[in-house]
């Protein structure tokens, strides 16, 4: 990745926050489907030592979420939305190498969005973000069904498994992958979240023991954490 001084610049100047403008820059870029712009910038970030972690949340999560309400709002069209979501998918594959740890946690996590759900960015952060903390993250991929899904699960034998939607009509449907995990998996930890649950999440919780709604990235690094042992 190459670096342009005036992103660079514009990062250095506020520490650890994302300046606004290499945010609108980045945005733009992605709009346009400009992998190699989208690219330097990230590259910028990571050289100027942003953790991939806040990378993820405060641009490429950011951006997607922007670009799903212009296109919920009829400003830009499918294929622009899905182009943002393929160079984000690509610059997420460009930087997997650089956050795996040496050491281990030996600890196994199996990701998946949920049946009908056809986004998969944030549940793809998700994997990644056990990575990082030194699980083996398995994303199984979009649209899971729910008896692949613990097909997998059982050749696994997973420590969790964590499910995302980002429409909130799929709720009615991870209830019901919910109770079919929790009858296959009795005392196996099931994490929720997505951008559907952006201003509510906690209610499925109550309902299930062993459910864990997981707000953010922060969240899930936390929830990682107080199972080190």
């Amino acid at each position: 990745m190459t670096t342009t001084n005036n992103e660079q610049a514009s990062f250095t100047e506020v520490g650890t926050e994302l300046a606004e403008d290499t945010y609108k820059n980045y945005l733009s870029s992605l709009l346009k489907g400009n992998r190699l712009h989208c690219s330097e910038i990230v590259g910028n970030l990571l050289n100027a030592e942003m953790p991939v972690k806040y990378v993820y949340q405060a641009l490429f999560q950011r951006a997607l979420y922007q670009v799903g309400e212009l296109w919920e709002s009829n400003k830009i069209s499918v294929a622009a939305e899905h182009i943002a979501t393929s160079v984000t998918e690509g610059l997420m594959n460009q930087i997997y190498a650089d956050i795996i740890p040496v050491h281990r946690a030996g600890k196994k996590a199996v990701i998946a969005s949920a049946e009908n759900e056809l986004h998969q960015v944030g549940a793809k952060m998700v994997a990644d973000i056990f990575e990082m903390h030194g699980w083996d993250s398995f994303y199984v991929g979009a649209n899971t069904p729910t008896q692949e899904l613990i097909r997998f699960a059982r050749d696994i034998q997973p420590d969790v498994i964590g499910i995302s939607i980002s429409v909130d009509f799929h709720a009615g449907t991870l209830e019901k992958m919910i109770e079919a995990l929790r009858e296959a998996f009795e005392h196996t930890e099931i994490l929720i979240g997505g951008q559907a649950f952006r201003f509510s999440g906690e209610s499925l919780t109550a309902k299930y023991p062993g459910v864990f709604y997981i707000s953010s990235l922060d969240a899930l690094e936390d929830w990682i954490k107080q199972r080190r042992n």
